[in-house]
């Protein structure tokens, strides 16, 4: 993983922000050292890789069957039903490990706190701006992050590594003493445009979305070679984590899903450089309205999911009871 040294992360392809970047409109943050920080981040940006990736961290294979069942434990739409059954009508039946790592981790629908703690010492207004980047997702969602003074269900270093996440319910699984989060070198300093493309895309691993960019048709559109090149110069990634992480496409059958959306918050910016058709595939670099729909719909906020349906209904009197098959 190709990182920088300095304190604030920006990929090139965001657009660049109009006038000083460290002050947060909505979270009320502000930073009087925006200007210093300002030309400090455009002199780093002349030596910075293309961008820093995110990468969704797997568990070993040993724990690959616990976390499948504690998935669909914790929400039975989990259990990778529908995949099997369109495996078997095709005359192929996935091993137990493909099907366990096919599971979903999704949270489910009913409102849950997932608790938040920091791996090293962190200044409470830094605590305070993560969490409310985290927390964005619930302008339609149930599911919130809130900080504990103990150890959290999310344990977020600032360390290297660069930035990653474990997907959904995984992060029950893993060892206390260690993160199931990575924001390598956010500070006070570091672009709101930043925190908002990092913090709410790794929130939304948090929350069980995989990668958008790893859907089949987008990722249909990149040249296996060029990719291989471009992740090993830009992030040090070796053929088989850009495999993991770019090139395999997620089984849809076993997913919950909008249609493949480039601007989500959950999709990669892809160079043209690497495409077979020389177009890139754009990326979000925030939540995006697709993005909170869907996010409503399978963590909807309590009375929001009578509002959804849709449905016919008449008097009871009307049911059709004798029914000749």
């Amino acid at each position: 993983m190709t990182t920088r040294s300095k304190t604030v992360n920006i990929s090139k392809y965001i657009a660049a922000s109009s006038g000083p970047v460290a002050a947060d409109s909505e979270y009320g943050y502000t930073d009087e050292n925006a200007v210093e920080t300002e030309v400090s981040e455009i002199a780093a940006e002349e030596s910075a890789p293309e961008y820093v990736g995110c990468a969704v961290r797997q568990l070993p294979a040993r724990l690959q069957f616990r976390a499948a069942e504690i998935a669909a434990q914790i929400n039975p739409v989990n259990a990778p039903v529908i995949g099997l059954s369109a495996a078997v009508s095709e005359g192929v039946l996935p091993t137990p490990l493909a099907a366990a790592v096919a599971t979903a981790k999704y949270w489910g629908p009913t409102p849950r706190k997932l608790t938040v703690s920091f791996m090293e010492t962190t200044a409470s207004a830094l605590r305070k701006r993560i969490v409310s980047h985290l927390n964005a997702w619930t302008k339609t969602g149930c599911i919130e992050f809130v900080e504990t003074q103990g150890v959290g269900q999310v344990r977020i270093s600032r360390g290297g590594g660069g930035y990653w996440s474990y997907l959904g319910s995984d992060i029950l699984l893993i060892p206390k003493n260690r993160p199931t989060m990575n924001l390598q070198s956010f500070t006070m300093s570091t672009r709101d445009s930043e925190y908002r493309r990092v913090v709410r895309h790794e929130a939304g691993h948090t929350l069980g979305m995989p990668h958008e960019h790893m859907r089949k048709a987008l990722v249909a559109l990149v040249d296996p070679a060029k990719a291989y090149e471009y992740f090993l110069r830009t992030q040090g990634w070796d053929k088989t984590t850009v495999d993991q992480q770019v090139l395999t496409p997620l089984d849809e059958a076993t997913l919950l899903f909008t249609p493949a959306d480039q601007d989500s918050i959950m999709c990669y910016h892809l160079p043209g450089t690497i495409t077979r058709n020389g177009k890139p595939i754009r990326g979000g670099t925030d939540i995006n309205p697709t993005d909170y729909a869907f996010i409503g719909q399978i963590y909807p906020k309590p009375g929001a999911a009578s509002q959804q349906e849709t449905y016919d209904d008449w008097p009871e009197s009307e049911d059709v009871i004798d029914i000749a098959v």
